[in-house]
């Protein structure tokens, strides 16, 4: 294999031409003779036994080019990104020039990794929000953690928005029941929103041991099976109850924490809530930053490398439809199909194919690297972070991608810190109000 030409065209895209010699033609050509003579019918010979020349006689000595040409290209197109160093997105179109005893010609067009020009990506500006923790802050935290250690009570009388219900219910369709529709002893909370709308407003007033048929239609956007239809709901009502919340005083903060006082669990949820706020805050900055940075990049990106970017985020789309238990087909047909779907998915590929290009970039620049210590402790803290066993962790994350990761931390740390954090836009307009009511 030779390689003849190797062209920069527009738009990120390189033409390959390739040569294939005679003596690494003739090896192809015998590969595809020895994979196809059993097909060929040759009279006086058995199946398969026919030498060559003989089929070549009889057919002609191109017989086996087109295998041949399958069987040599894929190794000869390899070795000629090889040898040219090329970083290719995507397969190569390939068309074949010239072909016969003395050899192959293939011309190979393919995209390749853009070079890029960097823009501005030190000394930037980006809105931080200054982060403040009031009284009412804590009270709403103290509010939800006695919300999750409350506890149901049974009362005697008819059910309110609020409650909780213990039902047994089956729904029926034209007086047939449906799959998935009957439940019992099911906790619902009256208000949340859980079932059907117009469901749960139908238990208010209800007792226990009472029962009735509830109507209801399902929304345009349900299953097909039930999309837009009446059916019929039978319920009974087995318990009412109520949430009973523990009042907020030092033998709550004794229950759910490590401390003996109310006062002491407020002075540290106070400290975590201000340590949140300050990473949001932090993150919503550098994430601001890398946007900057991303959209200042000047680089010819091919149609592939988007479209190949579009299908990651598609796929990534199906695996977590699938961990909610919902079906892609059932959302792309909600979307109007696939067609729709990949068309939604291409501005975020946009984004993202152009950040990837950005910190790649910067690294490329700046001489960034990874060493095996700098992974090593980002496997630490991972396991750290989720309680997962160290060895679990490296099982499941490739050395590679822990790199990846450490490096684009390091992008982006290198980035923010030499940024200049300002005030919201709501904050600077504030401000100008206060100013001109001060004069």
């Amino acid at each position: 294999m030779s390689v003849k030409s190797c062209e920069k065209i527009e738009n990120s895209h390189v033409v390959l031409t390739v040569e294939v010699g005679a003596e690494e033609f003739d090896a192809a050509v015998n590969k595809a003779y020895h994979q196809q003579r059993s097909k060929i019918n040759v009279p006086g010979f058995r199946p398969g036994k026919a030498p060559r020349k003989i089929i070549e006689g009889m057919y002609g000595a191109e017989v086996f080019y087109e295998e041949a040409v399958n069987i040599v290209l894929p190794d000869a197109y390899d070795a000629a990104v090889k040898e040219q160093d090329l970083r290719v997105v995507g397969y190569p179109q390939v068309e074949l020039e010239k072909v016969g005893k003395e050899g192959a010609t293939f011309k190979c067009t393919v995209a390749v990794y853009p070079e890029v020009k960097l823009g501005q990506y030190k000394g930037l500006e980006a809105p931080r929000a200054e982060v403040k923790v009031m009284a009412a802050d804590v009270n709403a935290r103290l509010k939800e953690m006695a919300d999750r250690n409350a506890r149901l009570v049974s009362v005697e009388r008819a059910v309110k928005k609020g409650d909780t219900a213990d039902i047994d219910f089956e729904g029926f369709d034209n007086g047939v029941p449906f799959e998935g529709g009957k439940g019992e002893n099911f906790d619902l909370e009256i208000g949340s929103g859980s079932f059907v709308p117009g469901f749960e407003d139908q238990l208010i007033g209800m007792k226990a041991g009472e029962e009735k048929d509830i109507d209801i239609t399902f929304p345009e956007n349900y299953t097909p099976e039930l999309a837009g239809k009446p059916v019929v709901f039978h319920v009974k009502v087995n318990e009412v109850k109520v949430k009973e919340v523990p009042a907020l005083d030092d033998e709550f903060a004794k229950d759910v924490s490590e401390f003996d006082t109310l006062k002491e669990l407020k002075a540290d949820l106070k400290k975590k809530i201000t340590e949140e706020r300050k990473a949001a805050a932090q993150s919503a900055f550098e994430d601001a930053l890398m946007d900057k940075v991303a959209e200042g990049i000047e680089a010819e990106i091919p149609q592939e490398m988007l479209d190949e970017q579009a299908r990651a985020m598609v796929e990534n789309l199906k695996y977590q439809l699938s961990s909610q238990g919902l079906g892609y087909d059932q959302y792309v047909q909600m979307m109007g199909g696939e067609d729709k779907v990949l068309a939604q998915a291409a501005e975020p590929a946009r984004r993202q194919v152009r950040m990837d290009l950005a910190v790649r970039a910067i690294m490329d620049a700046e001489g960034l690297e990874a060493t095996d210590e700098d992974v090593e402790a980002e496997y630490a803290k991972m396991a750290d972070q989720y309680g997962i066993d160290l060895e679990n962790v490296k099982k499941y994350l490739r050395a590679e991608d822990v790199k990846e990761q450490v490096l684009r931390a390091k992008v982006i740390r290198l980035v923010a810190d030499s940024a200049v954090a300002v005030a919201p836009e709501e904050k600077k307009a504030e401000e100008k109000t206060e100013e001109k009511a001060a004069e």
